[in-house]
């Protein structure tokens, strides 16, 4: 009985020792990514804010090529920010910036290939994201993922700003598609949800028309 206990002590020590060891390299790590952050990443980001100044200035101008390319001014391009800065904060947004850029520009793979490389943060910009990728779907002609984003962006709106905004885009879709009573619910929605806002003004009518074509069917 004695050695069975001495056993199992041996046995709990060991599996001791292997948590601590686990537990010693996390805290390592841990350390490791905040010492990045704080003498690596943080100042990059500096600089590359910095240098992406005036590219934020040429894209609204709507000067998007030069955006992406040569703002000028010693600026970088987003594109060069991207490259250079990728893995800041600061490379992050020009991601975004670098795919709105493109499909004003009418080049939707790339609009896609860097809207879905964004990592998008806060209330606005991930459903604003949606809809853009949305856009780009639906200039290729890809129903089914355009229709997967543009419900995406309203499930991901819930303020005055982006939820009417992004319900109406997905009704519009919708209807485009021949979906009458979803184009009606989305319309719906923006009816009992959003009722005092600009997107609503005329918001009845979208609903009736939709409702009208969805009893057709």
């Amino acid at each position: 009985m004695e050695n069975k206990l001495n056993t199992l002590r041996t046995l709990i020590d060991e599996k001791k020792n292997i948590i601590i060891g686990i537990l010693a390299g996390l805290a390592l790590l841990v350390a490791g990514y905040f010492i990045y952050k704080a003498f690596f990443i943080s100042p990059k980001n500096k600089t590359a804010a910095d240098q992406m100044f005036q590219a934020q200035f040429m894209f609204d101008k709507d000067s998007f090529q030069l955006a992406l390319n040569n703002p000028g001014l010693g600026g970088s391009g987003f594109l060069k920010i991207i490259e250079n800065y990728g893995n800041t904060p600061t490379g992050n947004i020009a991601k975004y910036y670098a795919g709105i850029s493109y499909l004003q520009l009418n080049d939707f793979d790339k609009a896609i290939k860097y809207l879905e490389d964004y990592k998008p943060a806060g209330e606005i910009t991930p459903a604003m994201t949606y809809v853009a990728l949305g856009d780009a779907y639906s200039e290729k002609k890809n129903d089914d993922k355009a229709l997967s984003y543009y419900q995406k962006a309203a499930n991901n709106a819930d303020n005055d700003l982006t939820g009417p905004y992004t319900l109406k885009k997905l009704g519009g879709f919708q209807e485009k598609l021949g979906k009458y009573a979803d184009a009606a619910n989305s319309y719906k929605k923006i009816m009992d949800n959003y009722g005092q806002t600009s997107d609503a003004s005329n918001i009845e009518a979208f609903y009736e028309r939709a409702l009208i074509k969805a009893n057709k069917k």
